[in-house]
């Protein structure tokens, strides 16, 4: 194991809880909040997507590529971080391929719709709809199979460089919150139960630390200079992915195209300084 890194693996597991957890934020929201604020949202997953795609191309990759270089030759280590870049996309699409269209958490809820079980109970909609619940219940599990790529990319980052794991997590506790909101919705619909949909919502972000805690089972046995730099890589591809197939276009389905550039535009500004000031 590499010396130096057991230090931040406590550190790397506990980020990656925080992160994954903001689902219940958007349950919060949806229960505390009459209408969304997709402006706010809109921005919120630009800035998040900005910081995803910045810190992956310009540090991550960039690193991981310096780093294999060195101790493999330049060509070689080069071939290894592209490898493990596009490898890092394979992952994420083959992921997001197994969960099916109809419950794709890239399917956008609104907090207004938590008042559908006070006007659609008597338009032969029974509020303990068993198929509704289930339906629910399986994109809760749907949207934890989506996140779980997202723990491994917290807690490799963590290990390696602990602020940029903060910076990490932080953008993606912000684009957990719509995804808070888009199980509540429906669960709360099927059972009238606030409960029960803030704890659905709550556990789908649960797969994010079982993502880093099975990172952290199966990888830290092994773990090398080249290991760490490949996996850095890997989760380059990854958030690369995950801003382009998910954050982008949810931002553009709250209908403000404008403000989630901008919002994108920021969060490239925001790490850029922070990489270099800090």
């Amino acid at each position: 194991m590499i010396e130096g890194i057991e230090g931040n693996v406590v550190f790397g597991l506990i980020l990656t809880t925080l992160a994954g957890l903001s689902t219940g934020i958007g349950s919060c929201l949806a229960f505390f909040s009459n209408r969304s604020d997709t402006r706010f949202l809109a921005v919120s997953l630009g800035f998040s997507s900005g910081v995803m795609i910045y810190i992956s191309f310009v540090e991550m990759l960039a690193t991981a590529t310096v780093e294999l270089g060195a101790i493999h030759g330049k060509m070689v280590g080069s071939l290894y971080a592209t490898s493990a870049f596009f490898g890092g996309i394979v992952l994420t699409i083959l992921i997001d391929r197994l969960i099916p269209s109809a419950v794709n958490p890239h399917e956008v809820k609104k907090v207004e719709e938590m008042d559908a079980p006070a006007h659609q109970h008597h338009q032969h909609h029974h509020p303990h709809n068993k198929r509704l619940l289930r339906s629910g219940m399986f994109l809760a599990l749907a949207i934890g199979l989506h996140n779980f790529p997202e723990g491994i990319a917290t807690f490799v980052a963590a290990l390696k460089e602990p602020a940029m794991g903060i910076s990490i997590a932080v953008a993606i506790a912000i684009h957990n919150i719509p995804e808070g909101i888009t199980v509540s919705v429906p669960i709360y619909y099927a059972t009238g139960s606030r409960k029960k949909a803030f704890f659905w919502s709550f556990a789908s972000g649960l797969a994010e630390p079982a993502g880093a805690l099975l990172a952290w089972l199966f990888i830290m046995p092994f773990l090398t200079e080249t290991l760490l730099s490949v996996l850095f890589s890997a989760v380059a591809g990854i958030m690369v992915f995950i801003s382009f197939d998910e954050l982008l276009p949810l931002a553009k389905e709250y209908g403000e195209h404008h403000l989630s550039i901008y919002g994108l535009i920021a969060g490239m500004l925001v790490m850029a300084l922070s990489l270099a000031f800090f």
